[in-house]
């Protein structure tokens, strides 16, 4: 570090107490006397004193705004000033003012008198004064404006918060005799580096990181007791005190807070870090320094003498660095030596704790010039990249030297014209004098011990010295003086820059001059390519390889090293630059691809490299293409290479092929093309278009003489467009290259049904694929009228009924099946299945008997039934069982026997479930709409009917409670009693249990008797209201004719007609006797009042209802034509059964009472209460015929 002085004002006979630099630097402000005078620090000239004050000015001070600027006097008082040198206001303490600062943050001025301070503010009309024990000497501000810190004459530092409370109150060792005379926070924003002394016990402390310490306020104190010391905020010490040999008057820290500039009683200015060592002096003065500051943000700094005189000196820091390959030392602070990988960015700090004055490197080897010694480190490892060193020796002697070099096992130290060689154990081993003076010098490797050094002395010689020999050995001799020097790889070529900035490069052997080039200040060979070098000068870095032109490109600073692709530049610190690449394609543009592979495996980028491949695979030189894409990992390239090595070993030897091949891999299609074209492989290059999409041009290729050619490229066109998400001209495409099937396909499968029909309708009938392709897709749409015209068109009926069928369109398939009745079991089954899903069982009955399907016509209504059951549906299970029956009696005509036993059976059971749903609704149910005469009678008939087993799903219990409440409720007391009697053997679920229990108990009061029996029509015989027998008369045995809705016993009696009686003749006779005026429907048969035979005695039916009173047998009615011409046809009703059942016949022995019976299930009803449940449902309460449905 040097000082130069920029310029020098002497005011005479006045002391210069205070200076403050405007804070952008342009303006000092200056406390001489009785005036503030106002500088331009650039030249210090004068702009302008400010008179104000009555006596001396004593301190001043800027704002950090740089909007204004306060100066403290003798006089008492203080004055602010503007930026514009004009003064706003003045205000006064008790004693003369010490010192003033502003707050860096909210600008509030701090002013300090012999017996208190002031805190003052633009926003406040008056002075915050506080007292104070001694008198104030200096203050400042902490860098976040948080706490003031005042320096006394009794030897105490006091910190004070903004509103002048006391925190922290210090106290030096000295006291009184050791007043403070000055302090400054450091300015920097990063935390303080720790203040550890090293151990020269533990040598691994010098590779220490830096850390931070948890305070950033540090506090520097200088007193007269010539001490400096460093404080944290909370009022510890940091390291031990600083001894000065002089009496400090200023302390000023440089902007950054790296360095800190001391003045005093020793006439000088000092130089030290920001951790208290002294550096250097920085200007000489004849008088005390009683003030210094340093300019803002730049090297400056102006001096304040005893005498009048102001010095502006510049700080200029030279670079102290060294270099060995990838690792470069440089200093860093004065103090530090930074040893940096340049290749990792690895670093690592060396504290030595003075002034580092001289740094050499080579390969494990750190020597460190200290003003009184030298200290050689060394590497823990000999890995390349360990980055931790270890004091190997010191050297406790002063050296003066201009340069210093390190080998292995020596330091050599050069001072003008002598050079000399010293162990590590400081023992000079060898001495060199020139003849002239030594101006560079440098390593140039050798075994340990043996280095050899490479010299340029100022009268243009060249030596290399060995380190064991004494003698130098000439290698040339320049005319002009020697800047920089390097030696080639193999030491055959050596590379001068002489004084007038010309590099010089010659052949050691011959001494003739290989090459010139102006405008160098520096140069290096690589150290790992004999044929380049490397050279800096006018803002540019110069590359040469071999008899290559030189390559150029800008850089600022010189470059310093070059190891392999890396060029190492100083400017600030060290960078590393790539510069392999500019050799490289020199050697490219000759094809030289060997040679260029050489540079590029110093080290490039990966587009380098890709270059290189691509350029050595154009030049066919797949060698080294296929070493060059390994390096980057192209797979893609390789597989190229490969397969092109594999065809030159079966043979093949078209360099033109091959071209075409890379050309097309690169993306130069034309060139590619032409390539095919030339070498006779035209399919290659349609093929690579095709690829490609790009269709115009292989159009353009292929041109109209090939109609093959243009067929599959349309098809590969019409891919393309498909996949690319443009199917409809896709289509269009495959159609105009015959590709039908492709098209179909495509257009059926986005649904346009318009292009689907022209196509199918232009198709030929013979074209069945096609077409069959297109009605496809008709059903996949949905579309069922464009796909039944293409079946027709190809004439497959089977087909057709098919879409019929899958599209419900059953009258299409009905009108098919009639005129081809082979397909009616391909239509009927599915149609009777599709009415079973919708609830139309008797259409699908009547469907699956066309089809001829009864057993799957049973088997669904068995399920439905089932299904009825369990879901207590019991109105519907009688429907499904009434549907069975009648299901049965049709198969009945092929299986007889089997089937009529299930006939009855369903019939029995269907009648079961019919009535069981109202009682279930009465039990269940909270409202029931039968009247209990209806209830009364549901249960009797059902328990009449249960003797034996009891069906699924009908509950005895629920039955006889039923019958129990309403016997009751009727005075058939009696039966309620049996009915409950009944009960008790029972499980009576626990919602019937207190009821079953209370009526059983009230019975009991009730006459054992009921009300009225139950008379038959035929014998005139009371029956019990209850009979074991069965539904059945218990004199006759005539069965009971019930009514299906209220299920009274009608006065009806059935009859058989005797043998040789048809059912025909028996119909005709019957209607003998009935006027044909007065005939009814045959389908509604109805008996009206009124309308009996006059004298029951003359009817001839009457006598055949003859019986053996008491007998056990029942003895049917068995009638004549004689008898049955008697009847009149109003008194009878016929259940005209199918085959195989036979007719019944039943004749009313009550004519008054109007019967009518269903013509579809034949149950009789009170016509009355028929025709009511016709009006309320529409249909037939029983078996659910739609009354203006024919029979």
């Amino acid at each position: 570090m040097r000082a130069v002085l920029a310029w020098k004002e002497t005011i005479r006979d006045q002391c210069i107490y205070d200076l403050a630099f405007k804070p952008d630097g342009s303006q000092l402000i200056i406390a001489a006397g009785l005036r503030v005078l106002v500088y331009d620090v650039a030249d210090g000239t004068i702009i302008q004193p400010l008179k104000g004050h009555k006596d001396t000015v004593y301190c001043v001070a800027y704002a950090k705004d740089g909007k204004r600027f306060a100066s403290g006097s003798a006089d008492k008082s203080i004055i602010i000033w503007t930026s514009k040198l004009e003064g706003i206001l003045r205000y006064t303490h008790n004693d003369s003012i010490q010192c003033v600062a502003y707050n860096p943050v909210t600008h509030q001025l701090a002013s300090c008198s012999s017996g208190d301070f002031g805190l003052w503010s633009p926003e406040q009309k008056s002075v915050n004064k506080h007292k104070v024990s001694s008198k104030i000497t200096c203050c400042g501000w902490t860098n976040d404006g948080q706490y003031l810190a005042l320096g006394m004459m009794n030897g105490v530092v006091s910190i004070r918060n903004k509103n002048g409370e006391e925190k922290v109150k210090i106290e030096r060792p000295g006291g009184s005799s050791s007043p403070i005379w000055s302090i400054v926070w450091n300015p920097s924003k990063e935390y303080w580096k720790s203040f550890c002394c090293p151990c020269p016990l533990m040598p691994p402390a010098v590779k220490r990181p830096e850390r931070r310490d948890d305070h950033n306020d540090i506090l520097a104190v200088a007193d007269w007791g010539q001490k400096l010391s460093f404080y944290q905020l909370s009022g510890k010490q940091i390291g031990k005190d600083k001894t000065l040999t002089y009496d400090p008057c200023c302390v000023s820290y440089f902007s950054k807070g790296e360095y800190i500039v001391l003045g005093g009683s020793d006439k000088q200015a000092s130089l030290y870090t920001k951790d208290g060592v002294r550096l250097a002096t920085i200007g000489e003065q004849s008088t005390w320094v009683w003030t210094c500051r340093v300019k803002p943000d730049s090297n400056f700094v102006v001096l304040g003498c005893q005498d009048g005189t102001i010095a502006c000196y510049q700080l200029i820091f030279s670079t102290v660095h060294g270099l060995y390959k990838d690792r470069y030392a440089y200093r860093d602070s004065m103090t530090d030596v930074i040893v940096q990988h340049l290749i990792t960015e690895q670093k690592v700090r060396i504290k030595c704790r003075e002034l580092v004055k001289k740094i050499a490197i080579y390969r494990n080897r750190l020597a460190i010039q200290l003003p009184e010694r030298i200290v050689i480190y060394e590497l823990y490892s000999d890995d390349s990249s360990d980055m931790h060193y270890r004091i190997k020796e010191r050297i406790c002697r002063k050296f003066e030297c201009n340069l210093l070099v390190a080998c292995s096992q020596h330091i050599i130290l050069c001072q003008e014209k002598r050079l000399q060689s010293l162990s590590f154990t400081s023992v000079k081993e060898k001495e060199w004098v020139m003849e002239s003076l030594i101006r560079y010098i440098k390593v140039i490797g050798g075994s340990p011990g043996r280095e050899g050094l490479l010299v340029g002395l100022k009268n243009g010689a060249i030596l290399k010295i060995f380190v064991d020999n004494p003698f130098p050995i000439t290698l040339l001799k320049l005319s002009t003086s020697v800047r920089c020097l390097d030696m080639s790889a193999s030491r055959s070529k050596l590379a001068v820059v002489d004084e007038h900035n010309t590099l010089l490069v010659y052949d050691i052997v011959s001494k003739e001059l290989l090459f010139q080039e102006p405008n160098a200040n520096s140069v290096a060979w690589n150290t790992q390519c004999e044929d380049m070098l490397c050279f800096s000068g006018n803002g540019y870095l110069n590359i040469k390889a071999s008899n290559f032109p030189v390559h150029q490109q800008k850089m600022q600073g010189f470059m310093v090293g070059y190891n392999g692709s890396k060029i190492f530049c100083l400017h600030v610190y060290c960078n590393v630059i790539r510069g392999g690449s500019a050799p490289m394609y020199q050697y490219l543009e000759r094809k030289m691809y060997k040679e260029a592979y050489q540079i590029a495996c110093l080290g490039v980028t990966d587009s380098d490299w890709r270059d290189l491949a691509t350029d050595a695979l154009e030049g066919l030189d797949f060698d080294t293409a296929k070493k060059a894409f390994i390096r980057i990992r192209d797979l893609r390239y390789l597989e190229l290479i490969n397969s092109i090595e594999e065809r030159k070993k079966r043979g093949e030897s078209d360099n033109e092929l091959f071209l075409a091949d890379v050309y097309a891999y690169q993306g130069k299609f034309h060139e590619a093309a032409q390539l095919y074209k030339r070498s006779g492989h035209q399919h290659r290059a349609l093929s690579m278009y095709t690829d490609l999409r790009q269709f115009e041009y292989a159009k353009d290729f292929v041109g109209a003489t090939d109609p093959k050619s243009s067929r599959i490229l349309m098809t590969k066109q019409a891919d393309w467009a498909r996949s690319s998400k443009e199917p409809r001209a896709a289509a269009e495409m495959y159609l105009s290259a015959g590709e039908h099937l492709k098209a179909i396909d495509l257009i059926g499968e986005h649904g346009w049904e318009d292009m689907l029909i022209d196509i199918a309708r232009k198709l030929d009938k013979a074209e069945r694929e096609l077409l069959a392709k297109c009605a496809l897709h008709f059903k996949r749409l949905k579309h069922h009228g464009y796909a039944s015209e293409t079946y027709s068109k190809m004439g497959d009926l089977q087909a057709l009924v098919q879409l019929h069928v899958e599209t419900c369109h059953w009258e299409e398939a009905f009108s098919l099946v009639e005129k081809h009745p082979q397909f009616k079991n391909h239509v009927f089954v599915p149609y009777a299945q599709w009415l079973a899903e919708h609830d139309r069982f008797e259409e699908a009955q009547k469907a699956f008997h066309k089809a001829g399907r009864q057993n799957e016509a049973v088997k669904v209504l068995e399920q439905l039934t089932h299904n009825a059951v369990v879901e207590n549906r019991f109105n519907d299970a009688g429907y499904y069982y009434w549907m069975l029956s009648m299901q049965c009696m049709d198969i009945a005509r092929d299986q007889r026997d089997e089937m009529l036993k299930k006939f009855e059976r369903f019939q029995h059971l269907a009648e079961l479930y019919h009535v069981y749903r109202s009682i279930q609704r009465y039990t269940d149910e909270p409202f029931s709409s039968h009247m209990p005469e209806t209830l009364f009678n549901i249960c009797r008939f059902l328990l009449n009917n249960l003797a034996k087993d009891v069906p699924p799903g009908i509950s005895k219990v629920n039955t006889l409670y039923a019958l129990a409440k309403q016997s009751r409720r009727l005075g058939a007391y009696k039966l309620a009693r049996y009915s409950y009697e009944k009960l008790q053997e029972l499980h009576v679920p626990s919602r019937f249990q207190d009821s079953v229990e209370l009526g059983s108990l009230n019975i009991r009061s009730k006459p054992f008797h009921d009300s009225e029996g139950m008379m038959c029509y035929r014998c005139s015989t009371n029956n019990p209201l209850l009979n074991s027998q069965g539904s059945v008369c218990i004199n006759c045995r005539q069965p009971f004719i019930y009514s299906a809705s209220s299920y009274e016993v009608l006065p009806l009696v059935q009859f058989y007609l005797e043998e040789g009686v048809g059912d025909e003749e028996a119909v005709s006779l019957i209607d003998l006797e009935v006027p044909p005026a007065d005939r009814r429907d045959a389908q509604l048969q109805t008996l009206r009042m009124n309308e009996g035979l006059d004298d029951a005695e003359e009817d001839p039916f009457t006598a055949k209802m003859s019986f053996e009173q008491g007998g056990s047998t029942f003895v049917p009615v068995k009638v004549g034509r004689p008898a049955l011409r008697s009847m009149s046809r109003r008194d009878v009703l016929i259940k005209r059964w199918p085959r195989p059942l036979n007719w019944e016949y039943f004749r009313s022995l009550l004519p008054d009472v109007s019967i009518t019976m269903c013509p579809t299930c034949f149950k009789m009803f009170h016509s009355e209460d028929y025709e009511l449940l016709v009006l309320q449902h529409n249909c037939c309460p029983y078996c659910r015929r739609p009354i203006d449905e024919q029979n």
